[in-house]
């Protein structure tokens, strides 16, 4: 039995999977579609403690990548984008109570330009003692829709202001809004970032790229346990590649990286979820569907919850 036995735990870590979270607001209800409320965050926080979850920084998890490691189960990633005050004000108190890290990344144009919703230079530098800091841009536009002198004037602005206000060179950076497609990607490697975060659904399994890491929003009071269940899909998005030029997403073809997916669920943004056929694990399916919102997602789900998100933007 002891053969088998450790065959199944050896299967067990080979599933295993991280999950990176990221917050916005923290008890700020003007803008409730972003916000998470403290009594729904210290929540949150006993049930990564009660259940045997590990909150970890960001760091180790891209090293364990880098480094080609197995990702446990039990790893939990904190992010929160933007640097609004509420953060500094509501939140951070609690994080210091529970020592868990976090990655807050800065959108730095707001905190020079003192814009009164955003922490200052020295509120970021006092968080920094509790957890790292990542670059969320200079001017937090919506990058698809830019030049690359545009983005590349961007991202030399916001890091040498980082430089200059904080001493540090951040290593990881996350798109504003989640909103990216192959140009913008490849322009945010250039500056050689460890790890670059996206807002998609999914994990985070050994097989992850760092330049493309999925991120889980948690506002609101959504399902923390189903959220956890979600595992990585490797999958190759053949179709759509990006926005389509007539706004209409004819076709869907993936590869995934089981072989035996015979059947799945498809989700558009504005459509809701479909079931689909897939062969020998590649989904090739027609839907000539007009896509509704100018930042939609197409998620491809398979059973035991893996999971692939493919985002594309109007330019």
């Amino acid at each position: 039995m002891r053969p088998l036995l450790g065959l199944w735990l050896l299967a067990l870590t080979l599933l295993a999977d991280a999950h990176i979270f990221v917050y916005h607001r923290f008890g700020d209800t003007r803008y409730p579609s972003t916000d998470t409320s403290i009594e729904v965050l210290r929540k949150q926080f006993d049930y990564f403690r009660k259940n045997g979850y590990e909150v970890i920084p960001l760091s180790r998890l891209v090293e364990a990548l880098q480094k080609g490691k197995n990702i446990p189960d039990s790893w939990v990633v904190l992010t929160i984008d933007d640097s609004y005050k509420s953060f500094y004000d509501n939140a951070l108190a609690l994080f210091k109570e529970y020592r868990y890290p976090f990655t807050l990344f800065v959108y730095t144009g707001a905190t020079e330009a003192g814009y009164r919703d955003y922490m200052s230079w020295k509120q970021i530098e006092e968080a920094m003692k509790h957890g790292e800091i990542g670059f969320h841009s200079h001017t937090h536009p919506h990058m698809v829709s830019k030049s690359g002198d545009y983005l590349r004037e961007d991202f030399r602005k916001g890091l040498e202001l980082m430089k200059r206000r904080l001493g540090i060179e951040p290593r990881y950076f996350a798109y504003p809004y989640g909103e990216y497609d192959e140009r913008v990607k490849s322009i945010a490697k250039s500056f050689g970032f460890d790890a670059v975060c996206n807002q998609n659904v999914g994990a985070v399994s050994k097989e992850s790229d760092p330049m493309d890491l999925d991120r889980i929003a948690l506002t609101g009071d959504p399902n923390l346990k189903s959220k956890l269940k979600i595992k990585y899909l490797p999958a190759q998005w053949l179709e759509p590649k990006g926005w389509p030029e007539d706004g209409v997403v004819r076709r869907v073809h993936v590869k995934t990286s089981d072989p035996n997916a015979a059947r799945g669920r498809l989700y558009l943004t504005g459509y809701g979820w479909r079931r689909v056929a897939l062969k020998k694990g590649e989904l090739d399916t027609t839907l000539n569907l007009p896509l509704k919102n100018r930042r939609s997602r197409l998620i491809l789900k398979l059973e035991k919850d893996r999971i692939s998100t493919k985002i594309v933007v109007k330019p």
